[in-house]
C-alpha cells in the first residue's frame, strides 16, 4: 500500500506555489507520492484564458519533470467534462483499491467542502489535507467540517505563505513582464515559446540555446 497525495486544480499554469504545497504534504504527512490532477473543465469557475486542457497538462508534466515524489494524471481530462472530487477518487479507487488517498487542498478550498458535491463521500474516500497556517483559522475550518466525518480525516500541514496565484502569473505574461522565479524555467520557456496568456513583449520569449535561463 501507498500514501498517495492528490493535487487537483486548473494550474492555468502551475506555479511554484503548488510545487511548494506538494512539497509540504510529501513532507509533514508522510506521503509516498503526490499526483497533480487538473481538471477538464473547472465545474464552479471560468478558467480565464484558459489555453485547454491539454496545454496545462504539459505545462503541469513540465512542472514536475524530474522529481520522482510528482507526476501527473490525465485522468480528469480524458474524462471530460466538469470535474468532481468524488467521482475522481471513486475512480481512483477502483483502479488502485490497495492505495491510501489523500486529497490535498488549501484552506479556502477547505472551507467551502460543504458545499461540494457528497461530501461526506469524499471523506469516506480520502483523507482530506489542508495547508493552511497555525491559529484560528485551522480551528475555523474544523469547525466548518464537523458532522462531514470523523475528525482524523481532516489533516492540517503548515505552508509557507507565498503570495502567487495563476491568476497573478497570467496578467504578468499579458503585461510582458517576467516569471522568472515564479514558475518553473520549462513552464516560463514553454508559455513564450507558444505565446500563451497573451503574451506581451520579449521578456517571457524563450531564450537563445546557449543563452541565459528562460524567463
Amino acid at each position: 500500500m501507498a500514501a498517495i497525495g492528490i493535487l487537483g486544480g486548473t494550474f492555468n499554469p502551475p506555479h511554484l506555489g503548488h510545487l511548494v504545497m506538494a512539497q509540504e504534504a510529501l513532507d509533514q504527512l508522510g506521503l509516498d507520492h503526490v499526483v497533480l490532477m487538473p481538471v477538464h473543465t473547472p465545474p464552479h469557475k471560468d478558467a480565464d484564458g484558459d489555453p485547454g486542457a491539454e496545454a496545462r497538462f504539459e505545462l503541469c508534466r513540465l512542472a514536475v519533470a524530474g522529481d520522482e515524489r510528482l507526476s501527473v494524471s490525465r485522468r480528469e481530462i480524458d474524462r471530460g467534462g466538469p470535474s468532481y472530487t468524488v467521482a475522481t477518487l471513486r475512480g481512483i479507487h477502483a483502479d488502485t483499491p490497495e492505495h491510501e488517498l489523500t486529497f490535498i487542498v488549501g484552506g479556502d478550498m477547505a472551507a467551502s467542502l460543504p458545499t461540494w458535491r457528497e461530501p461526506e463521500a469524499l471523506l469516506e474516500l480520502a483523507t482530506l489535507a489542508v495547508a493552511e497556517r497555525q491559529g484560528v483559522r485551522r480551528q475555523d475550518i474544523a469547525a466548518r467540517l464537523a458532522g462531514l466525518g470523523p475528525p482524523d480525516r481532516v489533516r492540517f500541514f503548515d505552508m509557507p505563505r507565498i503570495d502567487l496565484s495563476s491568476s497573478a502569473i497570467r496578467r504578468r505574461v499579458a503585461d510582458g513582464r517576467p516569471i522568472r522565479y515564479l514558475v518553473p524555467d520549462a513552464v516560463a520557456q514553454t508559455i513564450g515559446a507558444r505565446g500563451l496568456y497573451g503574451l506581451g513583449p520579449a521578456q517571457n520569449a524563450p531564450s537563445p540555446v546557449g543563452g541565459p535561463a528562460p524567463s
